[in-house]
């Protein structure tokens, strides 16, 4: 059994996918995350052989891991428009194969809104479109579907991630949980024990807790059900630090990677106070 999860952040690799190291080194992180390429922009390009070298000389014996990517913004697998739909398969396919190159584990990403569409044929459409990642990018490097904080977009319940999963049916589909994301979404009214565990009993009956990864841990700015997607800092927001005391006892977590994505108390994102609040937590 875990002894306690790996703990961590999004981190920046402003000046090359190498500075990870001192940027997770820095604010005390274990397990961390990054951006492969923009979040804003479709383009992305695969690092090289010497950016690769680099970056698994930094890593190497650093202690810092596991790695995840976080997929474009503009990444919308339910798009209406044949462009959209095309251009989301390629620039996901792009930080597949980078994350493939740095043996990372996977990339977290939003499936997106079918807008108009009926739900049901947003799913379909998002299901071939990750088949069509899939097959485009082999190896090992998981496709992380994260859920919505808007029920409006796709993947806001178990169940509707459950459903793309099922249909994909691929051992390489895994899922990541935002906290902040399920509050505001409606999926737990506030971090009590008794809610967390009929919250990841929810998890287990729909996708199993076994193909959960990740948990994104990020305190609320917005209330129960606003549908609104804003992170705040650790104990700052409307979940509150009881409701991640109570979060971290539920040993059913321990064998997931923590990661934060908060906006930091100076601003400047992720930075060690939360970390360090994170670690208390256990």
């Amino acid at each position: 059994m875990h002894k306690i999860p790996k703990l961590g952040a999004h981190v920046s690799t402003a000046g090359g996918l190498f500075k990870l190291v001192e940027n997770a080194q820095a604010i005390g992180a274990e397990a961390v995350q990054i951006f492969g390429a923009s979040p804003r922009q479709w383009v992305a390009k695969v690092p090289g052989k010497e950016d690769v070298a680099k970056y698994n000389k930094a890593i190497e014996g650093s202690g810092v891991g596991p790695v995840f990517l976080h997929g474009a913004y503009l990444v919308n697998l339910a798009a209406a428009t044949e462009e959209s739909l095309n251009k989301s398969i390629v620039n996901l396919g792009l930080h597949m194969q980078i994350a493939e190159a740095i043996g990372a584990e996977g990339v977290i990403f939003h499936v997106g809104s079918g807008q108009e569409m009926p739900k049901e044929l947003a799913m379909k459409k998002a299901i071939v479109a990750m088949k069509t990642v899939l097959k485009n990018v082999p190896g090992k490097t998981k496709l992380i579907m994260e859920n919505s904080a808007s029920a409006k977009k796709i993947g806001a319940t178990p169940e509707e991630l459950g459903v793309m999963m099922a249909g994909v049916n691929s051992p390489r589909v895994k899922i990541c949980v935002d906290t902040a994301h399920s509050f505001e979404a409606g999926l737990i009214e506030s971090y009590t024990s008794p809610n967390i565990t009929k919250f990841l009993d929810a998890w287990d009956n729909a996708v199993g807790l076994e193909n959960l990864v990740a948990f994104h841990v990020n305190d609320s700015k917005t209330p129960y059900l606003s549908n609104h997607d804003r992170h705040e800092n650790l104990g700052e927001g409307f979940i509150g630090l009881d409701g991640f005391k109570n979060f971290a006892k539920e040993k059913r977590t321990w064998d997931k990677a923590w990661l934060l994505e908060v906006p930091g108390f100076d601003n400047m994102g992720p930075d060690k106070k939360n970390v360090d609040i994170l670690k208390s937590l256990f």
